[in-house]
């Protein structure tokens, strides 16, 4: 997938407010606002921008309760990971999940209303999995920072532009 700077600098501005009108955007980027939404739908459609989200307050909503949870499964096979995936997906508890290497083959962020909702959490998630060995609750005392941006690269080189 390639880009320029142009889309590069769509991407940082993006990043930081999607809900901007196409005028202000496209002026932030210096192009007419149909370039600018051209380039978000390709930007879109090429897999670079995977979703416009807003970013919600647990405290706000009632899950003031924040946990990262390490978890080793008993077996690293192919279809015992592709399960877990799938539970991961469908859990609203499990707001992210990542596959990762070195002592814990997920960290998983969860929410909860209390810790009694999360005992009951992890009794119905991993409590009543065989294939989980073991896992690690890490409470979160403070978000100190929530978001999804991802620095861009500007290229170095412009001959790209013209795709």
């Amino acid at each position: 997938m390639r880009y320029d700077r142009v889309d590069a600098r769509i991407l940082e501005i993006v990043q930081k407010n999607n809900r901007l009108t196409s005028d202000v955007m496209s002026e932030l980027a210096g192009l007419s606002a149909t370039a600018c939404q051209r380039r978000l739908k390709r930007l879109r459609s090429d897999g670079f921008i995977e979703a416009d989200v807003s970013i919600v307050s647990p405290r706000a909503v009632g899950r003031p309760i924040q946990m990262l949870v390490l978890v080793t499964m008993e077996r690293e096979r192919s279809d015992i990971i592709d399960r877990f995936k799938k539970d991961i997906k469908s859990s609203a508890e499990v707001v992210n999940g990542f596959y990762v290497t070195g002592d814990a083959d997920f960290i998983l962020y969860v929410t909860a209303r209390t810790m009694e909702d999360y005992e009951q959490f992890t009794r119905r998630f991993f409590y009543k999995n065989p294939d989980i060995k073991c896992f690690k609750t890490m409470v979160v005392l403070d978000r100190v920072k929530a978001g999804f941006a991802v620095p861009v690269e500007t290229p170095a080189c412009d001959s790209l532009s013209n795709l």
